[in-house]
């Protein structure tokens, strides 16, 4: 086991998060870690927010989707040196206190990837029908992927520089979460699932995924695996 990582760069895609970012950015960097926000075409005060607060802006001057934003942060942080990147989510919904259990998992487990899961956790305030769209996407993944996990669309995980050099997303918009995992077991470098808390908020589930629009994500994935 090395030694732990000096350079961390936290990577929150946001769009029109300019109520919560603040926050969101002040608990990273309290933490310790660096942040870099990706305003992902905001149409308010998003970008000027998040830098006022302490992180670095990287902007899209038109929305593309979380997945084209974490790309752009995801490759910003490698450019800047980055040992380890945490991918965070900008709704409020994670907690800096996990990031250090995720980056203590890719050492203990010499691993390259720690995938945070809220039912090895804790989900606090999630609604039933939330709690069953995400088991049905999690056994989906598992059968598809191969990835033995409880919990598919978590946006909170970290990877080292060799496992975030092996992700390149495509899906723009949601899919992106189901495109990384199955980047992660195409890799072949290996990955641990680490206990985190997801706080549900009015706010941050009125941003979320309806079921219909998590219903879509799996179709088209679905089919874009039979086409292949």
């Amino acid at each position: 086991m090395g030694p732990p990582p000096s350079n961390v760069w936290v990577v929150i895609a946001a769009y029109n998060e300019a109520t919560v970012i603040a926050d969101v950015v002040a608990d990273v960097t309290a933490a310790g870690y660096r942040a870099a926000v990706v305003d992902d075409g905001s149409h308010d005060q998003t970008a000027e927010v998040a830098e006022r607060a302490g992180a670095v802006v990287i902007r899209h001057p038109i929305n593309l989707g979380q997945g084209a934003a974490l790309q752009t942060g995801i490759e910003f942080a490698l450019a800047q040196g980055a040992d380890t990147i945490v991918t965070f989510d900008a709704d409020g919904q994670h907690r800096a206190a996990d990031i250090a259990g995720l980056i203590g998992a890719l050492a203990r487990h010499d691993a390259d990837f720690a995938l945070g899961s809220r039912f090895l956790g804790a989900a606090v305030n999630m609604p039933g029908t939330r709690r069953w769209l995400l088991k049905a996407a999690s056994w989906f993944t598992r059968a598809t992927t191969g990835l033995n996990i409880t919990d598919s669309h978590n946006g909170l995980r970290a990877m080292t520089r060799r496992g975030a050099s092996r992700i390149h997303l495509r899906q723009n918009r949601m899919a992106h979460a189901s495109e990384i995992l199955h980047q992660v077991a195409g890799s072949g470098l290996k990955y641990v699932e680490t206990p985190v808390t997801i706080h549900y908020s009015a706010y941050s589930l009125a941003k979320g995924q309806t079921l219909f629009d998590a219903l879509l994500i799996v179709l088209d994935l679905f089919a874009r695996r039979l086409h292949r």
